[in-house]
C-alpha cells in the first residue's frame, strides 16, 4: 500500500438486512457482526493503522424494539471484551449517564493498555454528536466527550447507505468516505484492501 491512513472509523452497517435475507430474526444479525470486526481488528493492526474507531451503537438505535436493542448491547459487549484480551490501547465512548448504556462497559470508559498496546481502539457506544459536543440549553459543553480521539482520515461504511450518521463529526471533517455494499456480517478482506487502494488515490488536502 502506498499510504496507510493513521486512524480508520468503521461504520459496521447492514446486520439487520443481512438476517433478514438469511431468513432470520433481525436481531440475529448483530452477533454475527463480532467476527468480523475481531478479523478487520486484526489486518490494521498488522498494516500498521495507529487509531481504528468502531460505531458500535448511537442513542438513536436505542429507539429500536427491545429485542434488537439487547441484541446489539450485548454484541457491543462481547466484542470490547474480546478486544480487551488483545494488544491495544482500548476506550469506550458514550452517554454513561443514560440506562441504555451497557454497565458491563463502564469499566472501560477510561482508556486502558492491555497486552502489549500499540493500537488504539475507540468504540462509540450509546453515542451521539449531542452527547460528545455537550449540547445543552445555554449552547455547547466545556469539552468534547471525544477529545481522546484524534482526526479520522478514512471511513470505511458497509452496506451501501453513503452517510455518516453523526460519526464522530468532528474528527471526521475531512475523512474520505468509502462505501462497501455488502452487509457487515459479509465481510471479508478484499473490502478492506480495495478500500485503502481507494483511498491511497485520493488527493488529500486538507482544504489547502
Amino acid at each position: 500500500m502506498k499510504r496507510i491512513p493513521r486512524h480508520i472509523g468503521i461504520i459496521p452497517d447492514g446486520n439487520r438486512r443481512w438476517a433478514c435475507g438469511k431468513g432470520l430474526a433481525k436481531e440475529e444479525g448483530y452477533g454475527h457482526g463480532i467476527s468480523p470486526g475481531m478479523e478487520l481488528y486484526h489486518i490494521c493492526r498488522d498494516l500498521g493503522v495507529e487509531e481504528l474507531t468502531f460505531y458500535g451503537f448511537t442513542a438513536d438505535n436505542t429507539k429500536r424494539p427491545s429485542r434488537q436493542r439487547a441484541a446489539f448491547s450485548d454484541a457491543c459487549v462481547k466484542a470490547v471484551e474480546l478486544l480487551s484480551k488483545e494488544n491495544a490501547e482500548l476506550l469506550v465512548l458514550g452517554n454513561t449517564k443514560s440506562a441504555m448504556f451497557p454497565k458491563e462497559l463502564l469499566p472501560y470508559t477510561a482508556r486502558q493498555t492491555f497486552g502489549t498496546g500499540g493500537i488504539r481502539i475507540n468504540f462509540l457506544v450509546n453515542y451521539s454528536y449531542e452527547w460528545d459536543l455537550g449540547f445543552h440549553k445555554g449552547g455547547l459543553g466545556p469539552a468534547m466527550g471525544s477529545a481522546d480521539v484524534s482526526r479520522v482520515e478514512l471511513v470505511i461504511r458497509w452496506g451501501g447507505h453513503r452517510r455518516l450518521s453523526g460519526f464522530l463529526p468532528v474528527q471526521s471533517v475531512y475523512a474520505d468516505i468509502y462505501v462497501v455494499e455488502d452487509y457487515w456480517p459479509d465481510f471479508t478482506p478484499r473490502h478492506v484492501r480495495e478500500a485503502l487502494e481507494w483511498y491511497a488515490k485520493q488527493d488529500v488536502t486538507l482544504g489547502g
